[in-house]
């Protein structure tokens, strides 16, 4: 076995106790680590390594050219397959990723709405697919990724599902962009990072030697950073779209290049001179117009969400109480979730859940086409896309 997978150097606490977990984990120890080039995926598959599994990398190559995703995290992956003694693989998902995630992203900006791509990626792309191509290419049943994030299998849950819950580390933790996947998914997925910090993802990466334990986080949407910023990406496919910025009746204040450079809750970069700040209230694709308000008219106490996933609860057929996450690195809030009869769209897209939510405060930024994610404490009961 390589000295990167033995090292000579003591874990650190955290790192022990995830070795422990590992160790003890129920079945087949095969897996196939999904292997971006960063640190977090890179320590991933190390850890397994050292507790005994028998590993092999997957990097899905996702688009050309700079990025994470691209060739620098391809080389980086390869590198750390190298070290580690364990097989390397690479699939060509570039028109998969084109079709599932750019142009929805497209359409979606193009229709006025702030579309949230990760959880569609994670589902679309990245787990359903590499959970089939280990299956069936390697004949192994588990994939392992570097998500902070945590499941309770069915067999340790109090209602026999496996449970999806938050990473401990709560500045980490990505529960959030995981709320869409199934639960055949979840029941295969090995998260060792999901009781870890990431001080102590560096830690342990610099314990194993790793050549991206010190590398930087993108900081960015992987697509804004591959074109350099998210307005560049969307004036590569969409068109200039000059229209008006307009108060809430309508009377014009000024001038936009695209409603799809604008997000529900912004206050900067209007370009509107007013007797007091404005916020993005409303992006209106039929009119091609930017609505903005005063903030004490931009909160709102209620917002219906559509393409709802229960993940780790059966759906509920009276209204529940909740905590509700509506944005990545806002707070989850308390509201009431009241269950509404499917659309026609819903059924036959095969997302036949949607829901109210009411807030007890009224929300400030509430986004359609992003994700509405609720919780009961730490764990992720369901979510979906918030539609109005």
């Amino acid at each position: 076995m390589p000295a990167a997978a033995s090292p000579s150097v003591a874990a650190t606490p955290a790192g022990a106790a995830a070795l422990e977990r590992l160790q003890a984990w129920p079945g087949e120890h095969r897996v196939v680590v999904g292997l971006s080039g960063g640190v977090d995926s890179s320590l991933t598959a190390a850890l397994l390594v050292e507790a005994g599994w028998q590993v092999e990398g997957l990097t899905l190559w996702l688009m050309s050219g700079k990025g994470a995703c691209c060739a620098e995290g391809l080389v980086d992956a390869a590198g750390i397959c190298e070290q580690l003694g364990v097989e390397h693989h690479v699939v060509d998902f570039r028109e998969h990723f084109k079709e599932q995630i750019v142009d929805f992203l497209v359409q979606g900006y193009g229709d006025g709405i702030t579309p949230l791509p990760c959880s569609r990626c994670n589902r679309e792309v990245k787990f359903g697919p590499m959970l089939r191509w280990a299956a069936e290419e390697r004949g192994i049943e588990r994939i392992a990724t570097g998500h902070y994030a945590r499941v309770r299998h069915g067999e340790q849950s109090d209602n026999g599902r496996h449970q999806l819950l938050r990473g401990l580390d709560a500045r980490k933790d990505q529960s959030y962009f995981l709320y869409d996947l199934p639960q055949q998914a979840l029941g295969r997925l090995v998260f060792p990072l999901g009781e870890l910090t990431k001080p102590d993802t560096r830690a342990e990466a610099e314990r194993h030697g790793l050549r991206t334990a010190q590398k930087p986080e993108s900081q960015d949407l992987c697509l804004a950073d591959h074109h350099g910023s998210m307005k560049a990406f969307l004036d590569a496919y969409l068109p200039p779209r000059a229209g008006e910025i307009v108060l809430n009746d309508g009377r014009v204040v000024g001038q936009h290049d695209g409603i799809e450079h604008f997000t529900i809750g912004q206050r900067k970069g209007l370009g509107v001179a007013w007797s007091e700040p404005l916020h993005v209230v409303r992006l209106d694709g039929a009119m091609n117009q930017v609505v903005v308000a005063p903030r004490r008219d931009a909160a709102r106490g209620d917002c219906v969400v559509g393409a709802v996933n229960w993940v780790s609860i059966a759906p509920p057929e009276e209204p529940i109480d909740v905590e509700v996450q509506v944005r990545y690195r806002s707070g989850a809030v308390p509201a009431r979730l009241t269950p509404l009869q499917a659309t026609e769209a819903d059924v036959a897209a095969d997302r036949p859940y949607r829901c109210r939510l009411e807030f007890e405060e009224e929300q400030f930024s509430i986004t359609p086409g992003q994700a509405a994610v609720f919780y009961a404490g730490e764990m992720v009961l369901g979510g979906g896309l918030i539609q109005a």
